[in-house]
């Protein structure tokens, strides 16, 4: 009986050695697998982010090379997600420790971090890590006609403070529709047989970028030297332009338009823009795809950005200087950051904003309750209005801030024609949230964003308390509601 028992038992434990030695076998080809991969993803990346960063360099008048340009930043920015998930998952393999300042307790770095509903399986992540890698290696090889072709475009002259703006321009990622502009601005495309100027429309939803794009383009030196006059309009005004002011030299002519506006309008300002010298210009921007019909070149359309492209410009202004490898645990909350922001719309604007506030404090729990703050905004103001607040702010409806100050408070849009008291408070967004004491005990103008370019737009709201709807704001997040973020 001893005998049986000890063959046995040493079956068992042969058994499980065996298994333990698979397990760790199959555990160390996995590593080494995504040690692979994050190998080959740097090099592409160097390589496609280099060739990139020429291109901004250069003025590209090729369509097809345009549109190439915008391949090779899509398979970017969705290479550089990738690389940043496949690190994170290398250092969990491995283990790591926080630096003490995003470790303000055991108990708190303990909780594990919820994933992000964007990897909802190994298979499906394995998929995606593939099909970024492959997408990649496509460039790359079909990079070299590319590279040769963008040695004969003729060099931008660039002052320090446009390097600047191109780095601005490289996170903001419209590179090829810049370049699409630009090409605009310095080619003779006057429509053919008519004395009127070319007119390129610019269309795109709230805050995608629409005047920024405008504002690069026009900061170029060939540009300000081809258009010594710059006009800005706005649909409201743009009928009444000094008609009898002289038109010399070529003119560029930006028209904000918040409306439509009837045909016959146009007519009569083709009109009089018929009196501006040959080669001038005029840009159409505004939100209505009608708007489209007034252009006599190919409209460009600008929709929001990309999850990878936001996730990129999101993870490089949240981080600033510092590198995002030394804090693991906060790239992950940026990945689920740039999720919320995606999926409630969020603008070129918001992403600025809760990137400034998170700049400032590199802490795990800090950055945690600013997340959680924002979704329980969302949620409130889904659950109270049924509409999504970054909607409800663009159309000029109040919007519910208690979450972000634990005070009942609402803002709406800052109108700048509209009369305010000029001992009004101003209070920025990212000192209100750090600390909602300095919160003014009157009505106040919050401001979310102030922008770092000419002409430094500041992005305000005026907000007014309500405390007849004085409930906790802690009362929503155990209760699920229909149509609510959770």
């Amino acid at each position: 009986m001893e005998v049986a028992m000890s063959a046995v038992t040493g079956e068992l434990v042969s058994r499980l050695i065996s298994f333990l030695m698979n397990k760790y076998h199959s555990s160390s080809h996995a590593q080494s697998e995504e040690k692979k991969m994050v190998e080959r993803l740097q090099s592409l990346l160097m390589r496609v982010s280099t060739v990139i960063e020429e291109a901004d360099r250069q003025y590209i008048t090729n369509t097809g090379m345009m549109m190439q340009l915008k391949m090779f930043s899509e398979a970017m920015y969705r290479g550089y997600r990738v690389l940043d998930i496949l690190m994170y998952q290398t250092l969990q393999h491995i283990g790591f420790d926080e630096v003490s300042n995003d470790s303000p307790s055991s108990l708190y770095l303990a909780i594990p971090l919820k994933r992000s509903r964007k990897t909802t399986c190994k298979h499906d992540e394995k998929a995606m890590h593939l099909g970024a890698l492959e997408s990649l290696e496509i460039v790359v090889a079909n990079m070299a006609e590319f590279v040769v072709l963008l040695c004969g475009c003729e060099r931008m002259s660039r002052r320090p403070y446009d390097i600047y703006l191109y780095t601005d321009n490289f996170m903001f990622s419209r590179h090829a529709e810049k370049q699409w502009l630009l090409s605009f601005l310095l080619q003779h495309n006057d429509p053919p047989g008519d004395c009127a100027p070319a007119v390129l429309p610019i269309i795109g939803g709230a805050a995608v970028g629409k005047k920024t794009l405008v504002a690069h383009a026009c900061g170029d030196e060939r540009v300000r030297t081809r258009f010594p006059s710059v006009l800005h309009l706005n649909g409201d005004n743009f009928m009444r332009v000094d008609q009898g002011r002289t038109m010399l030299g070529m003119m560029l002519i930006i028209i904000e338009f918040s409306s439509d506006i009837t045909d016959d309008d146009w007519k009569r300002f083709h009109s009089f823009s018929m009196r501006m010298s040959r080669g001038s210009k005029i840009i159409i921007v505004g939100r209505l795809t009608r708007l489209a019909r007034f252009g006599s070149v190919k409209p460009i359309f600008l929709s929001a950005l990309s999850y990878d492209e936001l996730r990129y410009l999101f993870k490089t202004l949240a981080f600033g200087s510092i590198d995002p490898a030394e804090h693991p645990r906060l790239l992950q909350i940026v990945d689920e950051f740039t999720e919320v922001l995606h999926n409630t719309q969020g603008s070129l604007v918001s992403a600025n904003t809760f990137a400034y506030v998170l700049r400032r404090n590199l802490n795990v729990q800090f950055w945690r309750c600013i997340l959680n703050m924002r979704i329980k905004m969302v949620n409130r103001n889904l659950a109270k209005y049924g509409v999504d607040p970054t909607l409800l702010i663009d159309q000029g409806h109040p919007v519910d801030i208690t979450d972000y100050v634990l005070h009942p408070l609402s803002m709406t849009r800052y109108k700048t024609n509209v009369s305010i008291n000029k001992e009004t408070p101003i209070v920025k967004f990212g000192e209100l949230v750090a600390d909602p004491s300095i919160r003014p005990k009157q009505d106040f103008i919050l401001v979310s964003w102030e922008s770092r370019m000419p002409p430094h737009n500041s992005f305000s709201c005026f907000v007014t308390s309500h405390t007849e709807d004085s409930h906790d704001s802690s009362a929503l997040p155990g209760r699920k509601r229909r149509g609510v973020l959770i």
